[in-house]
């Protein structure tokens, strides 16, 4: 009685050790199996687009289309692929290129080739080619803004008409803030009415931020809106460029140097625009 009794216990432990080692086995599979497959899946994620833009785009041409007056490029730059639009060019996969500094647009749809681009780099051209313009900026030909217009379904013929860039233009929002107050202070809507007048010389002007672009082409966009100008013609929304950082939906003091018919090229136009802004407090 007493042999079976030990014999009983030596397989009850033998079985608990085997089932210990078969467990222990089954979870280093298992962990092997997940570590493999998330390698797998970290390998194949795409690098997101780490451009700088206020320097060449210079890569290899992985792949490239024509349409609507430009060439797509998609360049390895070594740390990304990011897409790369310029005046059309003659170029071929395989060619190593360096293009102009350009303006970053998110969700970019291109009605002739019905693909829409998470984010995509408009540039004047490749660098030493003559579309390419003086640093990276389109001259007086707006060929390439028209083409732009075209492909994103922007009627070209309002662009001398439209406050700001057709490209950037931003929604009309319903606020109603006050005036700025003290020297050289305006609403929205009397410095686009008086933007030749205004060319060159410091404003003051007060709106709510609906919306902001950090680090483009070193500095960072601002659009306000005080709930003063015309929707129909984009004189409710003013840009505005600063090195400060500010926060969409709040309403800031802002006083800068106005530009007149300021054109950045890549159908970035603007009829008038504050740069070199300082918030006040």
């Amino acid at each position: 009685m007493k042999k079976n009794i030990t014999n009983g216990i030596t397989i009850c432990l033998f079985l608990s050790f085997a089932a210990c080692s078969n467990a222990d086995q089954d979870t280093k599979t298992e962990q092997a199996t997940t570590d493999k497959a998330a390698t797998a899946t970290a390998s194949t994620q795409p690098a997101a687009p780490t451009a700088n833009l206020n320097g060449s785009l210079s890569g290899k041409i992985l792949e490239t289309m024509d349409a609507g007056g430009y060439t797509y490029l998609k360049l390895d730059i070594g740390s990304s692929q990011p897409w790369v639009a310029i005046p059309q060019s003659q170029v071929k996969v395989g060619d190593e290129v360096s293009c102009n500094p350009g303006m970053a647009m998110s969700n970019f749809t291109s009605k002739t080739l019905d693909r829409t681009f998470d984010t995509i780099i408009f540039s004047s051209g490749i660098v030493g080619s003559a579309a390419g313009g003086h640093g990276g900026m389109m001259g007086t030909d707006d060929s390439f803004s028209s083409a732009v217009q075209a492909e994103s379904g922007a009627p070209a013929a309002s662009q001398a008409t439209s406050g700001g860039s057709l490209g950037a233009k931003t929604a009309y929002s319903e606020v109603k803030v006050e005036k700025a107050t003290g020297e050289n202070s305006y609403t929205i809507e009397e410095i686009f009415t008086k933007t030749k007048e205004l060319d060159g010389k410091a404003v003051r002007v007060q709106g709510k931020v609906v919306k902001y672009s950090p680090s483009i082409m070193g500095r960072n966009w601002i659009h306000i809106q005080d709930g003063t100008g015309d929707p129909a013609n984009n004189t409710h929304d003013l840009v505005v460029t600063t090195s400060e950082a500010v926060n969409t939906n709040d309403v800031i003091t802002v006083e800068g140097i106005l530009a007149f018919n300021k054109d950045f090229g890549a159908g970035y136009k603007y009829v008038a625009i504050v740069e070199e802004a300082k918030t006040l407090k």
